[in-house]
Parts: C-alpha cells; structure tokens; sequence
C-alpha cells in the first residue's frame, strides 16, 4: 500500500514537468498513428461487416443497397462452391507453414546462433527471398514450374510431350507447386524472429547446462526452447496471418481458380470481379476477419496480461 500511495504522486510530479510542447508533441506521435489505424483498418473493417448484410453491386448510393440479413452466409454455407475448397487450401497452407517453414526456419537460426564462419553471408543469403513480393514470387513459381521450359521438368526429364506434367494446370498438383515457392520464401522470415530470439538468451545459461553435463539437445530443450515462448508466440501468429493473406502468388499464376481457390481470391472475385457483389465479397472478407481475429486475440490477450504483470 505504501509503495502504491507513494507512486501516484511521483507520477504526477512527472507529469508536470513535462511542457505544453512536450505535451503537443506526445498528442501527435499517438493521435496520428491512432487516427490513420481507425481511417484506414478499423472503419474499412466494421464497414465491411455491415455491407455483409446487404445486396449492393456497387452501383449507385446506399439507397440502392437491399437489406439481405443472413442470406450472404447462408448461400456461402450452403450452395457456394469455391468456399468448401478454399477454406480447405487454407487450412492447407497453414499447416504446411507449420511442418516446413517454422521448424526449418528454427533450425537455420540455431545453427547461424552458433557463430559460424560466414554466418552473415548465410544470413544474408537465406532472407534475400522475404524482400521479393509474393507477385514477383508467383512468377518465378510459373518459370520454375512451367511444362515446357520449367526447371523442375527440364531436370527430371518431364518436358517432353510424351512424359509432360503440367504442375501449374493440374488441380491436384498445382497447389503444391505453389506451397514450395511460399516456403521457401517464409522459411527467412521466420528464421529472422528465432534468430532474433536466440540472441536474446542468456549465454551463461547455456555454459551452465553445459557444465552440468547437458549436450546440445539437452541444452535446447530445456534451456534455450523455454526462453523462446515469447517469440514462439509471434511466430505462431505470424505463421497464422501469412497464410490467410495469401494472395499474390496465386492471383499471378491463374487468378486463384482451378486448383487454387483461397478465400483472398474469392473476396476480389466477388468485389472487384465480373459479378460485382459487394455484400457477398463483404460476407466472405467477414468470415476471413473472424478467422484470423481467432488467432490474433489470444496473442494481443496474452501480451496485454504480461505486460500488466510486469
């Protein structure tokens, strides 16, 4: 109690020092990065929610948009059939963001923590594909991957007309195709956030266990890998939000259809496509935020307590 009721005045001599101008300028720094959030995230998002319950073509003002209730969902449940096979794709590419590129992405960064000879250049080298765009990645995913000239037939002699496989045109194929490139692509990224955690860790911790008999695996498991919670809790949400944005790749290569429907894809089908339908785009753009709000939640929850603790 007492350090309580000495804090709040410390606090308050604080705050009196601080000047008008001081003052003005913590206003801007927070008002402005506040205001840009709510102009250009947070209405963009309730608008969007409230356009899912109304048929509107884009056409025209709000007067020609019609109340549809719940119908939106309902067909998106019901009789819409791209959203079976692109909430299946996603989840796809989720999981498979989990097996390949986090754990190698791990790995990579404990063997770069060790200090090796040449590790920035290793470094360097296994984050140049994260500065590249998934636009400039779904193009290299068409040249790698091409029937005809592609590398990957040119190497396994399946170029020719007789032994041809079309890994971009077939449905059942395609969609691994592009999963190779997104990985290779995210396995840097995540390698940054372990690498970044990594140095974090208390090196005589790890003398310690070493000291005391532990081998390296031992010293991972029970010394560095506990230290990581943090940063496994940004990986995972990161992990979660890459494959739900998912869109560039597949839009390059065949707009997201045949093989490669995501719920990105059927969103600007929808909204900005031949049809036009506003609150049906709307509709599906809703269920992607309550997706992704799913995982994001916990996080900013889990984040909030310790800081409180703290």
């Amino acid at each position: 109690m007492a350090s309580t009721t000495l804090s709040s005045p410390t606090r308050r001599r604080r705050l009196r020092r601080y000047t008008l101008r001081d003052r003005a300028a913590l206003s801007l720094m927070g008002g402005v990065p506040l205001l840009l959030s709510l102009a250009f995230v947070w209405l963009p998002a309730l608008a969007t929610v409230a356009l899912s319950f109304f048929n509107w073509t884009g056409i025209g003002g709000f007067s020609d948009m019609k109340p549809a209730g719940v119908n939106n969902y309902r067909i998106i449940f019901t009789i819409y059939p791209e959203f079976p096979p692109a909430i299946e794709h996603n989840l796809l590419w989720l999981a498979v963001f989990f097996v390949l590129p986090a754990p190698f992405g791990l790995f990579l960064a404990h063997q770069l923590n060790k200090k090796l000879r040449g590790s920035r250049i290793y470094q360097s080298i296994l984050f140049l594909p994260v500065v590249l765009s998934l636009a400039l990645v779904g193009f290299m995913t068409e040249l790698v991957f091409s029937p005809t000239q592609g590398l990957v037939n040119n190497l396994t002699g399946h170029a020719g007309q007789n032994n041809l496989i079309d890994w971009l045109g077939d449905p059942s194929l395609n969609i691994w195709a592009v999963l190779i490139m997104a990985c290779w692509r995210q396995t840097g990224y995540v390698m940054i956030l372990f690498l970044a955690g990594l140095k974090s860790v208390d090196p005589s911790l790890q003398e310690a266990a070493s000291l005391d008999g532990a081998n390296e695996w031992q010293t991972f498991r029970h010394v560095v890998w506990p230290a990581l919670r943090a940063i496994n809790i940004v990986v995972v949400v990161v992990t979660v939000i890459e494959s739900l944005r998912a869109f560039d790749i597949v839009y390059i290569i065949n707009q997201g259809t045949n093989g490669l429907e995501l719920l990105s894809t059927l969103i600007t089908a929808n909204i900005i496509g031949e049809t036009s339908r506003i609150g049906f785009g709307s509709a599906l753009a809703t269920i992607l935020l309550v997706i992704s709000l799913a995982f994001v939640l916990p996080y900013v929850y889990i984040t909030f307590r310790k800081d409180t603790r703290s």
